[in-house]
């Protein structure tokens, strides 16, 4: 129990300083935007804007899966942080499409509108180095304890520093367009460079988004049956492990299994049988949730 209040109170205490980092860093760049004109910055603090939604939505999802199971939820509220990743993954492709069509539209018209000011430089670099601290800390928090919601917010931050660095590109490109005129095509390098990372963001996100809906189908991790099969059957006592079924409720596993195991033995032989085969599973899949059904085996000759 102690194990499962840490991780809720970690699980929420990165969600939070999430949503505290997006509002910083939106903030900021409108205001920097707005103040020198640019573009490029104003379209980063639309882009941050995004990322407080995701940000905002992950902490509602670790709110809401934390509370126990009940009588209408009896698997836990654990299948809203895949629900949770999977509107961010749709986000996410969203700023993607966004940031592609603006650079073609840039490539095309041939104009590039980036004001090149010492706080231009000052708010993307801070944009990288929360962003960086902060995808760092999501996506430890999210492996240790399985979260697809925080992995995808985590992803969110991580996306925004490489288009900050996109755009740092596009700032230092036209100050040396500037300088050197027969370099000119340097001023479009931001648009090429936003491009590439927008490609390899859906890529990324594609196989984020492919991963939420096969939880969110209950489908079950590829082997881990066979692993669990392997476990159970290496048992004293178990002739045979079958019907194993794994769905996931977000962070957390639920497992069925069928056993064959000696008919003749007493009802508390056989309820410690099952608690070593409950534990069998859990060095699989730690902190599963297991429920073995034993059946009694048929002995040679039709006796059971």
């Amino acid at each position: 129990m102690t194990d499962a209040i840490t991780s809720e109170r970690e699980k929420r205490w990165a969600a939070s300083s999430s949503v505290l980092a997006a509002i910083g860093l939106t903030t900021f760049k409108i205001l920097v935007g707005i103040a020198t004109g640019s573009l490029g910055i104003l379209a980063e603090a639309a882009h941050s804007g995004l990322d407080l939604i995701a940000a905002l939505m992950t902490w509602f999802a670790v709110q809401i899966s934390g509370k126990p199971a009940d009588t209408v939820h009896p698997y836990g509220h654990g299948k809203v942080e895949n629900l949770s990743a999977l509107f961010e993954t749709v986000l996410l492709l969203i700023t993607c499409v966004w940031i592609i069509y603006g650079a073609i539209h840039r490539l095309q018209a041939h104009t590039i509108e980036i004001e090149v000011t010492a706080w231009s430089f000052a708010v993307m670099a801070t944009s990288i180095i929360v962003d960086f601290s902060r995808s760092r800390m999501l996506y430890r928090v999210a492996r240790r304890y399985n979260s697809q919601a925080l992995e995808a917010d985590a992803l969110h931050f991580s996306t925004d520093i490489w288009s900050s660095s996109v755009v740092i590109v596009g700032l230092i490109s036209v100050k040396v367009s500037e300088w050197v005129p027969a370099w000119g095509f340097l001023r479009y390098s931001d648009a090429v460079a936003a491009i590439v990372v927008a490609v390899i963001v859906v890529h990324v996100s594609i196989k984020l988004g492919l991963r939420t809906i096969q939880a969110l189908l209950d489908a079950a991790p590829a082997g881990v049956d066979r692993q669990i099969v392997s476990a159970v059957e290496a048992l004293p006592g178990v002739t045979d492990c079958h019907n194993v079924r794994v769905r996931y409720s977000g962070p957390r596993a639920f497992v069925d299994v069928h056993v064959l195991v000696d008919g003749g033995q007493t009802l508390r032989q056989a309820h410690e049988l099952t608690e070593q085969i409950e534990h069998a599973i859990q060095t699989v899949l730690p902190e599963a949730d297991v429920t073995v059904h034993p059946e009694p085996r048929t002995e040679p000759g039709g006796a059971a």
